[in-house]
């Protein structure tokens, strides 16, 4: 991509942002500290947008990826919002079926997932009109699909993907050029970064989300947040 046609795709994410922060207030973001999200953050933080940043501590992170909050606040002076899951979930989980028990089926992964991660993100974006996530149609096969501005009926809102057009590289230009932080695991073959013990280090050639869930199929790897009823589909677009 040419420097031109890159200042145009940046310019398109800037203005879809500030609409976003002018248009549906309150609206916030759902950050996994990972590159992508990183680029959002520097984006809204930077500009001083009106959207809220959360992040999901599902509990079983890697200390390089909490270490991220720290880098926030030391960067731009702004503390990142944490939603945890319940306790008792999360304790009932693991008697019933063993710490790991993700491992032994994806069903039992998803529901690990949905108590880590998707209950504690329906009550961060409760309340809301929109949020944003950091998702690109390059990343996986069940993101090819990926629209921009989406209809999210499941929390009766707008879904905005304003990275749905960058390419790996242009996360990373971005990133260098104007010295925004990044998960040090980044630079260890982790281009996608989720749980500790549900990701690792990918092999040059493997599709950059082929560290998540590796004992899976690639058609099942989502956990579930930007799922519609448990299926793998992409959520209608509001443009359309």
């Amino acid at each position: 991509m040419s420097a031109a046609d890159f200042e145009t795709l940046l310019s398109a994410t800037q203005a879809t942002l500030a609409r976003i922060a002018s248009e549906f207030s309150p609206a916030v973001f759902a950050s996994s500290l990972a590159a992508e999200d990183m680029v959002l953050t520097d984006l809204i933080l930077r500009n001083k947008l009106a959207i809220a940043i959360f992040s999901l501590e599902t509990g079983r992170l890697h200390a390089e990826t909490l270490g991220m909050l720290d880098r926030i606040k030391e960067t731009y002076g702004s503390e990142i919002t944490l939603f945890k899951p319940e306790t008792a979930a999360v304790e009932n989980y693991v008697a019933s079926h063993g710490l790991n028990a993700f491992y032994d089926s994806v069903e039992m992964r998803k529901e690990c997932c949905r108590i880590r991660k998707i209950e504690p993100l329906n009550r961060a974006l409760a309340g809301n009109k929109a949020w944003v996530t950091g998702q690109r149609r390059a990343q996986s096969t069940t993101r090819t699909e990926l629209n921009a501005q989406e209809d999210d009926a499941a929390h009766d809102m707008q879904k905005f993907n304003p990275l749905a057009d960058w390419s790996e590289q242009d996360v990373w230009h971005y990133i260098r050029s104007n010295n925004v932080p990044y998960n040090p695991l980044h630079d260890k073959g982790y281009p996608s970064i989720g749980c500790e013990p549900c990701t690792r280090a990918i092999q040059p050639g493997e599709d950059v989300r082929a560290g998540r869930w590796w004992w899976e199929n690639p058609e099942s790897k989502e956990c579930g947040l930007h799922v519609v009823d448990g299926k793998l589909i992409r959520i209608k677009s509001a443009t359309n």
